[in-house]
């Protein structure tokens, strides 16, 4: 089914002075996440589980996130269906609205080895690879996870902040990369056309958050987001530059370029496969693009915060939406990369369209050219945000 455009990212952005602010709170927490005080230890910092006895379970997610009835919203079908089938209550919040926000929200109790109340968290990459760096995750057990170990895409598979897949478990996947609305331009195929085409002077937008946009033009000059240099970040964001100085790119967004692009007050931008394929219900032309120089894949990731005390009950509900058919009934709804093999099949029951659509079920083509975005170390993440931020004037 359609859902409404989301009015906010689940991507952490940096937007104007929310934006600004966000990136000043994370850079003076980060400041002391080398501190023995900041960081935790799996031996330091001990949670109990009292899954055996407590068959309860605080699940903290994004706003429109998770599967609703058509007739019933405060329905949630394959939730229900959980809590019917294992007897574990669940507590649902849609508390999550940025990634940036969301740390400041538990950075003082996970610092402190202190319970955040919640026992499941859905956090972006990067954000997920700074809480692990920080110890404040919990390891999960392989043996409670066999869906997880049959079904994840291979794509998804020894992330470099979680090689062997043990502490974040993806919930749905996306692709950046460009979008442009056929009814105001013509066709447009790659980073340097977006950057350079005179046509679309002043009409285009990117993304404020940096490992997308960044990522891109990192594949368009030849190399690997994945795993870059310092010289080679500059090189890219001197190309961004290039494009910001001449007043190519009009501004950098959140999602909110999207109600611009289906209006075509911008002709083509930097966007996620999530928003276009909503935007493309409604006019067909407007299309999303996989540069042949690749995509940024992404991930927003379950994990069991340190001190959360029913990290059984967690994986019994990480496993069930790593059933083929579960996870179909979520894709359905959400419109974003489905994780789990197995479950195009199951889609094809239900919306034989959306099982067509490569922006839900990637064919192996488009999944070889795309990447992830290298894990940064704190050094790194501040010097590179902050370069990508005075570039982009936030």
């Amino acid at each position: 089914m359609r859902i409404p455009l989301r009015p906010l990212t689940r991507r952490g952005l940096l937007t104007g002075t929310l934006g600004s602010a966000a990136l000043l709170a994370a850079g003076g927490s980060l400041a002391g996440c080398g501190t023995k005080a900041a960081t935790q230890t799996e031996a330091g910092c001990k949670s109990d589980d009292l899954s055996a006895t407590e068959k309860t379970l605080a699940f903290s997610n994004w706003p429109q996130y998770m599967d609703v009835d058509d007739k019933d919203a405060a329905k949630r079908p394959s939730l229900d269906a959980f809590v019917a089938a294992s007897g574990i209550k669940v507590t649902y919040t849609e508390d999550i609205n940025d990634n940036n926000e969301f740390f400041g929200k538990v950075q003082n109790q996970l610092a402190g080895c202190q319970s955040t109340g919640r026992d499941i968290i859905v956090l972006t990459d990067w954000m997920a690879a700074r809480m692990i760096r920080l110890g404040w995750i919990q390891k999960l057990d392989p043996a409670k996870l066999p869906n997880v170990a049959a079904n994840l895409l291979p794509s998804l598979r020894g992330r470099s902040f979680d090689p062997e897949n043990r502490i974040s478990i993806p919930w749905q996947s996306g692709l950046a990369g460009l979008a442009y609305n056929g009814s105001v331009t013509g066709e447009v195929r790659t980073v340097d056309e977006l950057l350079t085409r005179p046509d679309l002077k002043g009409k285009v937008t990117a993304l404020s958050e940096m490992r997308d946009t960044m990522g891109l033009l990192l594949q368009s000059n030849g190399h690997d987001p994945s795993k870059f240099t310092a010289a080679q970040f500059d090189d890219a964001l001197n190309k961004l530059r290039k494009a910001v100085d001449s007043k190519q790119i009009r501004k950098f967004t959140g999602n909110d370029y999207a109600p611009d692009l289906a209006k075509g007050d911008i002709a083509a931008c930097v966007g996620w496969s999530g928003d276009v394929i909503q935007l493309a219900g409604d006019n067909p032309k407007v299309k999303f693009v996989a540069p042949d120089s690749g995509v940024m894949l992404f991930s927003d990731n379950m994990l069991v915060p340190n001190k959360a005390t029913h990290k059984a009950n967690a994986e019994a509900l990480i496993d069930y939406y790593y059933q083929p058919a579960v996870a179909a009934k979520l894709a359905a709804f959400v419109n974003y990369i489905c994780p789990v093999t197995g479950a195009q099949a199951e889609m094809e029951k239900i919306d034989p369209e959306l099982a067509a659509n490569p922006l839900i079920f990637p064919d192996d083509a488009l999944l070889a050219k795309s990447k992830v975005f290298m894990a940064l170390d704190e050094k790194q993440e501040k010097e590179y945000e902050s370069k990508f931020q005075q570039v982009i004037g936030a």
